[in-house]
């Protein structure tokens, strides 16, 4: 179906370890505790803890899905081919699409933070200027469009150094936070379990502003025609990305609660985790944690690019958008249209974020609306592992448990979440969440109507491909050409 024409990406660029800081990276755990925790905690209180906890599970069956998918299908656009081969088409392309909006308007939900971090550090009193913040955010993001253009080993190599001092900066302060006295209240296991929420409603607004915490993991599946052995690593690091990530938001959320009071959260408001570090170590920990949350900013801004480039390239290589998006650089082995693109509309969203108001609102309003977009493609992703992996799934405990049940509990859960969160979304939120789905009606329609070939899909079916990987050795030359060898090992293998 989605055949490279012309020039490709650059092959075998990355390696386990690269794609394992790719996924942590990409879930940006200091900037979503910074952005993020704030919201929750006045939608859930002090059941932040158990958010996050219930939504890590049904998200590690995600992780299965997009893990068992990629071991049958190497495509840049991940759940864009994967749903278009096993369910249909249109969803295939919705699905691409709401991966490709959530990060579009990321590039505003990410860049503004970066700027008033930046604007904090070196010049305090400006930090709430929100035109300033986004003159400084774009500049942020230019430099890291500069990066991402520069090709995948470039990239690795800015997120080593970024998420590096991140983690370290995180692991200094989460120790200091079980070292820390006077609490403004002890830990109590209740805020682990169900008995917190304000009923289902509740619940689900929690849920939704969890699987904010840990989208950005499954850039992995975005660079996996980039990756060394590409059918086990970036399944792989998906799940080691996400693992990691639920142990530090679990860790910090938990030290919100013991350590601040309800006033000092209330006062912080967006800068809850530099309240915080204000609390564990006063006079050098606000500013630290303003670092780490400035540098984990950033290093999302890059793999947030990467995943909406990626995904433009392979609809622009389909012919499901303007073929100039699949277009390669020469040099540098990256699609530097789909690049160009997405920097200048995301630089005419940074002049039209000035009319929203203030930094926290258009957080708040962003981050529900990604939620949205997020619980679409991730629980389209769910339901096709369980198609393509249909006559496979009872061959095998690990088969039926890790390809089949958790990924479709995922998705059930992220289907329910959407559903149920739209009762308590602001006007604005459902507007950009929805209306910009539905934007993609647009181009899919059109694109259909001119003969696309990805509308008339080889169907993606585990058992074909595992049987191509295991012919006899005379007719390698025909497993070749179907594309499926050069991967060892069962693709079921887990």
């Amino acid at each position: 179906m989605s055949k490279n024409r012309g020039r490709g990406l650059q092959a075998n660029a990355l390696g386990t370890f690269d794609t394992i800081v790719m996924a942590v990276a990409g879930s940006a755990p200091a900037y979503s505790l910074a952005a993020t925790t704030a919201v929750l905690l006045g939608a859930v209180g002090l059941a932040g803890p158990a958010a996050l906890l219930y939504c890590a599970i049904p998200m590690l069956g995600i992780a299965l899905a997009f893990s068992y998918l990629g071991r049958i299908d190497v495509n840049a656009g991940a759940s864009y081919s994967w749903v278009g081969r096993t369910l249909h088409p249109f969803l295939g392309f919705i699905s691409g699409w709401a991966l490709v909006v959530s990060a579009t308007i990321f590039m505003v939900a990410g860049s503004l933070p970066a700027g008033a971090m930046t604007l904090a550090l070196v010049a305090p009193d400006l930090a709430d200027d929100t035109a300033l913040a986004t003159v400084v955010g774009a500049a942020w993001f230019l430099v890291m469009l500069c990066v991402v253009l520069g090709g995948a080993r470039l990239t690795v190599r800015a997120q080593l150094v970024m998420s590096g001092v991140e983690l370290a900066v995180l692991a200094v302060f989460a120790a200091g936070a079980v070292l820390h006295d006077g609490n403004a209240r002890a830990f109590s296991w209740s805020w682990l379990g169900l008995g917190g929420f304000d009923g289902v409603s509740g619940f689900a607004s929690g849920a939704l502003i969890a699987a904010f915490y840990y989208w950005g993991w499954d850039v992995t599946s975005n660079l996996s025609e980039e990756t060394r052995n590409s059918r086990r690593t970036t399944g792989l690091a998906g799940l080691v990305g996400v693992g990691i990530v639920f142990l530090l938001f679990e860790a910090f959320t938990v030290a919100v609660n013991v350590i601040l009071t309800d006033r000092q959260i209330q006062d912080s408001g967006a800068n809850v985790l530099g309240a915080l570090g204000e609390e564990i170590w006063p006079g050098w920990g606000g500013k630290l944690i303003v670092v780490a949350v400035m540098l984990s900013t950033i290093a999302t801004l890059e793999t947030t690019l990467i995943q909406v480039t990626r995904s433009l390239f392979a609809m622009g290589r389909d012919r499901t958008m303007p073929s100039a998006l699949g277009r390669v650089h020469r040099r540098w082995n990256t699609p530097w249209v789909a690049i160009v693109v997405v920097g200048a509309v995301a630089l005419a969203m940074f002049v039209t974020s000035n009319a929203l108001g203030s930094v926290g609102d258009i957080l708040a309003d962003a981050i529900a609306a990604i939620g949205l977009q997020i619980a679409v493609y991730y629980g389209l992703a769910g339901l096709a592992v369980v198609v393509a992996y249909r006559k496979m799934l009872l061959k095998s405990p690990a088969n039926f448990l890790f390809g089949g049940l958790w990924p479709l509990v995922g998705a059930a859960f992220m289907f329910w979440v959407f559903v149920e969160s739209l009762g308590e979304l602001s006007a604005p939120s459902i507007a950009i969440g929805i209306g910009g789905i539905a934007a993609g009606l647009l181009p899919m329609l059109w694109y259909w109507g001119q003969g696309s070939d990805y509308y008339r899909p080889a169907r993606l079916d585990a058992t074909r491909v595992v049987e191509a990987e295991y012919i006899p050795d005379g007719h390698a030359g025909a497993a070749a050409a179907a594309g499926t060898r050069g991967h060892e090992g069962l693709p079921t293998d887990f």
